[in-house]
């Protein structure tokens, strides 16, 4: 039996990008309500409850990134060519989230730049990707396997309400987070912000939804023409069932089902851009099977990620493990 090579690394960096999103976008969020934690002490615990994980989250980005160019060559040119400009702002804004993230812990007069430069990076970084990801949905311009558009065609009223959606969802996470990990004032204001932003969060993924399928016939055809249409519409009403279980949860003032609810609305979310792009690597220009490199190549590095994801799924469940329950501000890791 021949191994369908460009179909499994098509789902192995879609996998990579769904563990980079959920892992790494609680993490963003808790630095997009850092403005609204109130003292030192808040701050302390909100930033200890991902210290210990959140640069292993990013490892998902530089496998699917890495994954990109390795496997899919075509595929990489042409949407670093179109996206260049959100994807070195995203970079930029991690790389100076990341520094804040450290200095913040080793300065008392200008902590409270550092503050604001975590929270700056992080709104930023979730914004780009958004921009990126609304760009990605509407579509590519493609002529003789090259990016044919302009430098400012990602800049569009679709990716920059995708950018917003981003952060809110973002936020989201970061605030059921915090619901589920922190304790006392910190919980109480994550708790009080989620039941804001969950609202938004639905409210933007119906948006975006009821947008998408204008942005070109493919997507139409896909999502309500006759008889796909019974295929995919169990996503949707997922979502409804998964929003309603998120509302229900809050309300009650539960504190870990919000939040994977919460995850559960951009797995779903995923599915639906799934559903929306197969089989295109660049929609809808280039096929998965077009963008791949010769099967050689990617018979070879499958064996180096048969190793490696393992690997890097093993010791990600080990930090969460070694650092489950609840956090303070006086028990972080620095």
């Amino acid at each position: 039996m021949t191994l369908d090579l460009p179909m499994i690394w098509a789902a192995l960096i879609a996998f990579a990008v769904l563990a980079y999103v959920v892992l790494d976008g609680f993490d963003l969020g808790v630095g997009i309500l850092f403005p609204f934690m109130r003292g030192e002490a808040e701050r302390d615990q909100a930033m200890n409850s991902v210290a210990p994980v959140w640069d292993g989250n990013e490892t998902w980005l530089v496998l699917g990134g890495g994954g990109l160019l390795a496997v899919f060559p075509l595929a990489y040119s042409i949407i670093m060519s179109a996206l260049y400009a959100p994807i070195i702002v995203m970079l930029l804004a991690l790389v100076f989230r990341g520094v804040a993230f450290e200095f913040r812990w080793k300065t008392v007069r200008g902590q409270f730049l550092w503050d604001w430069s975590f929270a700056f990076g992080s709104t930023m970084a979730a914004f780009a990707q958004g921009i990126a990801l609304g760009a990605l949905v509407q579509g590519i311009p493609v002529a003789n396997r090259a990016y044919a558009g302009g430098w400012w065609d990602w800049l569009t009223p679709f990716s920059l309400l995708t950018g917003v959606a981003l952060v809110i969802g973002y936020a989201l996470l970061g605030a059921t987070w915090l619901n589920w990990k922190a304790e006392d004032q910190v919980q109480h204001r994550a708790h009080a912000i989620a039941i804001w932003v969950a609202p938004a969060t639905l409210l933007l993924i119906g948006v975006v939804s009821l947008w998408t399928p204008f942005l070109g016939p493919i997507y139409a055809q896909r999502w309500f023409g006759w008889p796909q249409v019974l295929l995919v519409v169990p996503v949707p009403l997922a979502v409804l069932g998964i929003g309603f279980l998120l509302l229900k949860g809050l309300a009650a003032r539960r504190e870990a089902s919000p939040f994977f609810a919460s995850l559960g609305l951009f797995v779903l979310c995923f599915v639906g851009l799934g559903i929306s792009f197969f089989p295109y690597m660049v929609p809808h220009s280039v096929t998965i099977r077009d963008a791949a490199a010769p099967d050689n190549s990617l018979g070879f590095l499958l064996v180096g990620a048969a190793v490696l994801v393992p690997m890097i799924l093993a010791y990600t469940a080990y930090a969460y493990w070694v650092f489950r329950g609840k956090v303070n501000a006086s028990g972080g890791y620095h």
